[in-house]
């Protein structure tokens, strides 16, 4: 495809999600108003010149918010959830224009509940055409429509990798013409310093460099020059390092390309809405129990000497620290007197846990067995130091006590009052499983699996299960 087909096709999918843009606000006006008009003009409230002249201000700031993020770049080896990350960004934006103007104009016609509608119906339409246009796609490049002509440099196992890749996925539209390298083969069309001369000779839409980067950097150097100088769209392959669990993200820092590994959850947008869970989740249990929460603190305060709340530092979030509330179930000097039964310790690993733990209160043991002592940590919740679902936080002695590096990965997400840990035996779970468990959680994120732990959290508190 050449640049100027693709420019007019990338300016009339603007003006299409423009146009989506603006059909949103109008399904929304029409939601929050809860009248089906029986005509388009009815579904819009009257507009003065002014009113005219600020929506027209709308629609160029749109344009910029939809033109200023990637939403129009080749999608043939992104996944859909990337596009709808990049929707959902490109439409907050939108929102937040829309709410600007809003404000300049004084239009008393939209409200909050306007915006929130306008937010989710434009996500939904922007990305139904997207998705449609997936779809169709494939279905052109399977019949070798649509198509991609790519050279890769390098016949390495990684350019081998790519060339599969090619031929497993036909949807992807990429036509493999052959290699660039310093070996004999029939399908390498010549080495690495005649690049130059193949890349003009060929009708090249993308090169792909698979070389080794520590044995080939000039080589990849002096390619990518050459590519740039003749227009030819240049792809690297990411996997440089022999990461296990990280991914890779390219991301621009001032104009300075950025190769970003990490191991935590890709999808930013559901992180948001899981903060967005917990902030309106904590809140809302601490309003519903604080009767409950005012009773426990009150039976502490009368059955033991000391205050009803234990605040203990733990490790958090890439290992910072904070104080983290629960309800006193121990005589006050228990950390003091945790070296005189170190002996009796009955877990495995840097953990201390034992069943008969002289220091509990009365009522102590019972607020264990049903995990009320945690409640006061909704507001650790609140606060931000800790998420509903999430890796327990490790108090500062276990933390210590660390003997494989490879354990410290738990700390790459927030840590949580309840996760699969609290689900599947709790104390009776080795250190080991507890940490794995931990990392198949970070590994398998998603807010299906938050909600699913939560509502499997109610019945292994009641049922009391593995609990010291």
């Amino acid at each position: 495809m050449t640049s100027t087909r693709w420019s007019a096709l990338s300016r009339t999918q603007k003006l299409l999600d423009l146009v989506l843009l603006a059909a949103a606000l109008a399904l929304s006006l029409v939601w929050a108003s809860g009248k089906i008009p029986t005509r388009l003009s009815d579904a819009l409230p009257s507009f003065s010149l002014k009113d005219a002249i600020f929506f027209a201000l709308l629609l160029a700031g749109w344009y910029a918010c939809l033109s200023s993020l990637w939403l129009y770049r080749s999608r043939r080896l992104s996944e859909w959830h990337d596009e709808l990350t990049d929707v959902a960004k490109a439409v907050s934006y939108s929102a937040l224009c829309l709410s600007a103007v809003t404000v300049l104009a004084h239009w008393q016609a939209i409200s909050g509940m306007v915006l929130v509608g306008f937010w989710l119906t434009a996500i939904d339409l922007l990305f139904a055409v997207r998705l449609v246009k997936r779809v169709v796609l494939r279905h052109f490049r399977r019949r070798g429509l649509n198509q991609r002509r790519v050279l890769i440099a390098g016949v390495g196992p990684r350019g081998e990798q790519m060339a599969e890749l090619f031929e497993k996925y036909p949807e992807l539209g990429y036509k493999l013409i052959g290699f660039i390298d310093n070996v004999r083969r029939p399908d390498v069309l010549g080495p690495l310093d005649r690049a130059a001369e193949i890349l003009a000779a060929n009708v090249v839409d993308e090169l792909i460099i698979t070389l080794p980067v520590k044995s080939f950097y000039e080589e990849i150097s002096d390619i990518v020059s050459l590519a740039e100088d003749q227009g030819i769209m240049v792809r690297i392959h990411s996997d440089l390092f022999n990461k296990r669990v990280a991914h890779a993200v390219a991301e621009q820092f001032d104009g300075i390309p950025v190769l970003t590994l990490s191991t935590g959850p890709r999808i930013t947008w559901m992180i948001s809405i899981k903060r967005v869970i917990d902030v309106i989740g904590s809140a809302m249990l601490i309003v519903l129990l604080s009767p409950m929460l005012a009773a426990i603190a009150l039976a502490i305060r009368l059955t033991s000497a000391g205050p009803a709340l234990f605040v203990q530092e733990r490790v958090g979030y890439n290992k910072r620290r904070f104080r983290m509330y629960k309800f006193r179930t121990m005589v006050v000097d228990a950390e003091r007197r945790l070296a005189e039964i170190e002996h009796l310790n009955e877990a495995q690993g840097p953990v201390f846990k034992i069943r008969k733990d002289p220091r509990i209160t009365r009522i102590g043991g019972f607020l264990r067995k049903t995990s009320l002592d945690e409640l006061p940590q909704l507001f650790n919740v609140l606060k931000g130091d800790l998420s509903l679902v999430g890796p327990r936080p490790m108090s500062v002695r276990d933390f210590e006590r660390f003997d494989e590096f490879w354990f410290n990965r738990r700390f790459s997400v927030r840590p949580g009052i309840t996760c699969i840990w609290q689900v599947s035996g709790r104390s009776n779970t080795t250190f080991e499983q507890w940490i794995q468990q931990d990392l198949d959680y970070i590994d398998n994120w998603s807010l299906a699996l938050d909600l699913r732990i939560l509502f499997k959290t109610i019945p292994a508190v009641i049922r009391g299960d593995g609990a010291m």
